[in-house]
């Protein structure tokens, strides 16, 4: 556990990579979203997209996190298992945080009606209709999902290269192309369609979660054989 947390400590010396960066992303998309608000004459609510900009950076916190401390980690003979640990307990943290601000945020729109300009940047339809620890897990989870992503495919770079990427890819990609495909002859998007509907952000939340979990193990049974 002590070297855990020592590789959440050495991850922190990127500190405006890690945490600067994505408050920056989240004030400045924020910012935007409030001024385009301004600008739509219309005294009702108004949605947008923006607040999704910091989820799509964990994507990017997971590959930085591998590429820019795990080489010196393993020159100070840490563990990859405690260097997986410190790195996904630091950034379970970090998402949790963000999460503490989708869900602060939220509460002051509401109470200003749209920060007085109708406009609603952390409240989205559908996924902060229920109460609020359902929208807290939607938060959380999305952002772990894509930091696992982000970790799994540098660490496919660090164990296969170029290639590797290249293949993991377009395998994905292959495999999507043949469920739609599969789904489309059998007839179930129908099905897949309903199912959905009857879904809730708490219930969607669980189903992402138990895929981080099947992620999170790919991602650690690669490093394992990862080269710095």
């Amino acid at each position: 556990m002590s070297r855990a947390i020592a590789v959440a400590r050495m991850q922190l010396i990127n500190k405006w990579t890690f945490i600067g960066w994505p408050l920056t992303i989240l004030a400045a998309s924020f910012l935007m979203s409030l001024a385009i608000f301004a600008l739509i004459p219309v005294n009702e609510g108004k949605y947008g997209g923006g607040s999704q900009a910091p989820m799509w950076y964990f994507l990017v916190l997971g590959i930085q996190s591998l590429t820019l401390v795990f080489p010196f980690s393993q020159g100070l003979s840490i563990s990859r298992r405690a260097f997986y640990l410190g790195s996904l307990g630091l950034f379970s943290l970090i998402a949790l945080g963000m999460t503490g601000l989708y869900l602060l945020g939220g509460v002051i729109e509401k109470a200003t009606n749209g920060w007085g300009v109708y406009g609603f940047f952390f409240s989205i339809p559908w996924v902060t209709d229920g109460p609020w620890y359902s929208t807290a897990a939607f938060f959380f989870v999305v952002m772990m999902f894509m930091f696992i992503v982000g970790f799994w495919f540098a660490t496919i770079f660090k164990r296969w290269g170029t290639t590797g990427v290249l293949v993991s890819t377009l395998g994905s990609v292959v495999v999507l192309i043949g469920i739609g495909a599969l789904s489309t002859v059998l007839e179930w998007w129908g099905s897949i369609g309903g199912w959905f509907v009857q879904q809730t952000p708490l219930s969607i939340s669980g189903w992402a979660a138990l895929l981080c979990v099947a992620l999170a193990a790919g991602s650690y049974s690669t490093l394992r054989h990862a080269t710095p």
